[in-house]
């Protein structure tokens, strides 16, 4: 597909025409990823009643970690039941899990970046390198008021890392919007919201935030360095160059 003509008829565009044409163009061969966070559940809302509209099977997937928050859990069982479709869930190799603690101990993402970057390689990246690997294209929530580090996102890019396209359909979104959807669709959501959490990754590596700091400011608080697990980073870079073509 022409990543660049995508962006020029779509990137001012609402959510289902924006939704509408990533179907038209991949149909089955397009996947949704989704870490049951705010912006996940508003796009799995809207996705779920495109593919319905268009008769095609809803094909979304969550990384099984296996240290997620109970309240993560929940609200994948409760997205289930309300919408009707299974989520595909992965989880990372046991073997290499096992590997993992064995040498570092079973919260040694703690003791430095280079050991949480192994942990969130073996739990994360791996597990997306499979859910991805049947697809032409995939889908984020992501949104360039997140941080710094996605400003520039694009709504269409060539995930080199990959080898696929990529669409992030919310780069405009403000999390005030995300909510009032929320509110007005009866959209499910993670109980953590309440609790103070902005942002939903691993139950050790994620915590609420304080006045003040930012919405990124909860994940690996003890780090310093760019906050990015590895799933939208290619050579320390969050934004993939763009090509032309697929």
């Amino acid at each position: 597909m022409d990543i660049t003509a995508f962006n020029t008829t779509l990137d001012t565009a609402d959510l289902p025409t924006t939704i509408a044409g990533i179907l038209d163009a991949f149909g089955e061969r397009v996947v949704v990823a989704s870490s049951l966070s705010l912006e996940d559940q508003v796009l799995t809302h809207y996705w779920v009643k495109a593919c319905q509209a268009q008769g095609v099977d809803p094909h979304i997937f969550v990384l099984d970690t296996g240290r997620l928050n109970p309240e993560t859990y929940t609200v994948l069982a409760e997205t289930e039941q309300a919408y009707g479709f299974r989520y595909q869930v992965y989880s990372p190799d046991t073997q290499a899990v096992e590997a993992l603690v064995q040498e570092h101990g079973i919260n040694g993402f703690y003791t430095s970046v280079a050991v949480r970057q192994q942990c969130c390689f073996v739990r994360k990246v791996q597990p997306l390198q499979r859910a991805l690997a049947p697809y032409d294209a995939w889908v984020t929530g992501l949104r360039r008021l997140q941080s710094p580090d996605r400003a520039q996102l694009p709504l269409a890019e060539w995930d080199a890392g990959h080898d696929k396209t990529k669409f992030n359909p919310l780069i405009h979104w403000t999390e005030e919007h995300l909510w009032a959807v929320v509110d007005s669709e009866r959209i499910p959501m993670n109980a953590l919201y309440a609790q103070g959490y902005t942002s939903i990754g691993c139950a050790p590596c994620t915590r609420a935030i304080q006045p003040g700091e930012s919405n990124r400011s909860g994940r690996w608080w003890w780090e310093t360095s760019t906050k990015e697990c590895g799933l939208h980073v290619v050579d320390g870079k969050v934004v993939r160059k763009k090509q032309e073509g697929q």
